[in-house]
């Protein structure tokens, strides 16, 4: 991670010790196609990881002869097999949407992805069913490794600033957007940090 993003976000005091206490950012990223990371992240909403993950199981064993099937082989797939994997219908619909906008364009592949500014990822993303701006920049975050998102919706974040910083309450996300813009353009890297300050407030304190 950036020397650059370490040295900037702790200008700030508080984050300066966070950043002490935690470490060196450590956000790793996937890899996938934008295509394959939104179909994972469509089989994980409302779910437990394992449970997420037996269904991811299930849906790729499907596709014996791929690592991750292609929107077509989805596209032929009877609705009756997605369902014995799992899904729901409601997520079925998403995968279907996802699959057919990835078809036409809609969704970018990688290549294609890092010629497109984050606005307009967002914009364009978030017109395909089930897929919200909270999933959209997960997507950047960790699939195409943009470092200026600061996705002021997640909990975590929010719940993470105001440990950090000792508050009564969380903000609310839009004024942490514009608490936000003093941590561009490692926006990111503040979210990771600001995760870890939460995972930190949820250990139970030493007697």
């Amino acid at each position: 991670m950036s020397a650059a993003a370490l040295r900037h976000l702790s200008r700030d005091p508080a984050f300066a010790a966070l950043i002490a206490r935690v470490g060196p950012c450590r956000m790793e990223q996937d890899r996938t196609s934008p295509y394959e990371a939104l179909v994972r992240a469509i089989s994980h909403q409302q779910l437990h990881g394992n449970a997420a993950r037996a269904i991811m199981g299930r849906f790729v064993g499907l596709y014996p002869d791929t690592d991750f099937p292609a929107p077509e082989q989805v596209l032929a797939t009877e609705d009756a097999l997605l369902r014995g994997c799992g899904f729901s219908a409601s997520k079925i619909a998403a995968i279907r949407d996802i699959c057919a906008r990835t078809l036409d364009g809609t969704v970018p592949s990688r290549r294609s992805a890092a010629r497109l500014s984050d606005a307009v990822l967002i914009e364009r993303l978030t017109t395909i069913r089930g897929v919200g701006r909270w999933t959209v920049e997960m997507l950047l975050m960790f699939t195409l490794d943009r470092p200026d998102i600061l996705p002021v919706d997640d909990f975590g974040v929010r719940d993470g600033y105001r440990i950090l910083y000792g508050l009564d309450a969380q903000p609310k996300p839009r004024a942490l957007a514009e608490i936000g813009l003093a941590w561009a353009p490692w926006r990111s890297i503040a979210a990771w940090y600001l995760w870890r300050a939460a995972d930190a407030g949820k250990k139970p304190k030493p007697i």
